[in-house]
């Protein structure tokens, strides 16, 4: 079983924590078995917002970590506990994933574990982030950044892609989805094509695109526009666009696109249908079309996807060793 550290201090941001543990911490064995297993590590008793928090274990109980996750906190115009960045950088050097989630990430810069590397945090401390430690490469327009063996997030939500991005590496893409069914997240968050988390449909409501959604879902090997769309739904192509704009935040064919991309995503993940097959199975056409959408969303190309995700997702063939990494093109 996969163990997740969180590392806690005075002042931790309690949504970000809160958030980890909601994903991490909640009971999913249904989901995947074996689910993680959560500690919380602190130096004693910490006040997180207006609460006080009792860690289970000390700071250097990080060590014996997977994954070790640095939430927010609210002072950073104060430099991080030394105690704290001590143990989250010897955490790092035994050999765990670290990511943090927003302010989070002043405790991996004073750990030297981002100098060279891209990383993102709330756009309103980007600034200082970059100012504070300028051999960190700072990107504020993202959603999150993945080094491999360092993550970082952008602020509050944004958390939240992460932590699912950590899921998808792990289990794969079906369990991904299904945490983020669980959890009611949006369907799509733009974020540029770091995004490696797939794409879920939205959990049926009382939406005037409700119907409309797994209708799509059941034909993404087919052509389909906008007209047609609008058809199936009974309402005019310029309404569709609204209600599309109101739901997903896109425009119904960028919504069409990342669907047959999630969908690309799982069959590279679980078949082993060649790419022209894919394409077709997509509705993308040809595979030369399929490259060219999925290397710009998702980042890589599909072969390199394939790579990257297919020993995960076989039954048995999860990494139970210490070290989580993947490519970072």
């Amino acid at each position: 079983m996969s163990t997740v550290a969180l590392a806690v201090t005075d002042g931790m941001l309690h949504f970000e924590l809160s958030l980890a543990y909601e994903v991490f911490g909640a009971d999913l064995t249904g989901v995947a078995d074996p689910w993680y297993s959560v500690v919380v590590c602190g130096p004693g008793a910490v006040r997180v917002g207006r609460f006080r928090l009792e860690p289970d274990r000390g700071l250097d109980h990080l060590s014996r970590a997977h994954t070790v996750i640095v939430p927010g906190w609210a002072d950073i115009d104060v430099d991080p506990p030394a105690d704290l960045v001590d143990a989250v950088r010897a955490a790092h050097e035994a050999g765990a994933r670290v990511a943090s989630l927003c302010t989070g990430v002043f405790v991996l810069a004073a750990a030297g574990l981002l100098d060279g590397k891209r990383a993102t945090t709330h756009w309103e401390h980007a600034q200082v982030l970059a100012a504070r430690y300028p051999r960190v490469e700072v990107d504020p327009d993202v959603l999150y950044v993945d080094n491999g063996s360092v993550l970082t997030s952008a602020g509050k939500a944004a958390a939240m892609d992460l932590c699912l991005h950590l899921v998808r590496l792990d289990h794969g893409s079906s369990v991904a989805n299904a945490v983020a069914r669980r959890l009611v997240v949006p369907p799509h968050r733009d974020g540029g094509q770091a995004q490696f988390v797939t794409t879920p449909v939205p959990a049926p409501d009382n939406h005037p695109l409700a119907e409309l959604f797994p209708w799509v879902i059941e034909r993404l090997d087919r052509p389909l526009t906008v007209e047609g769309l609008a058809r199936q739904a009974r309402m005019s192509s310029r309404n569709l666009g609204r209600h599309f704009r109101s739901v997903t935040g896109t425009t119904p064919l960028q919504w069409l696109l990342n669907q047959r991309i999630r969908h690309a995503q799982e069959l590279l993940e679980t078949t082993d249908d060649s790419v022209d097959a894919i394409a077709a199975a997509t509705g993308m056409g040809t595979a030369t079309t399929l490259r060219r959408h999925f290397n710009r969303t998702v980042g890589v190309p599909p072969d390199t996807y394939r790579r990257t995700f297919r020993s995960r997702t076989r039954p048995g063939a999860n990494d139970s060793g210490h070290r989580h990494q993947r490519p970072t093109g």
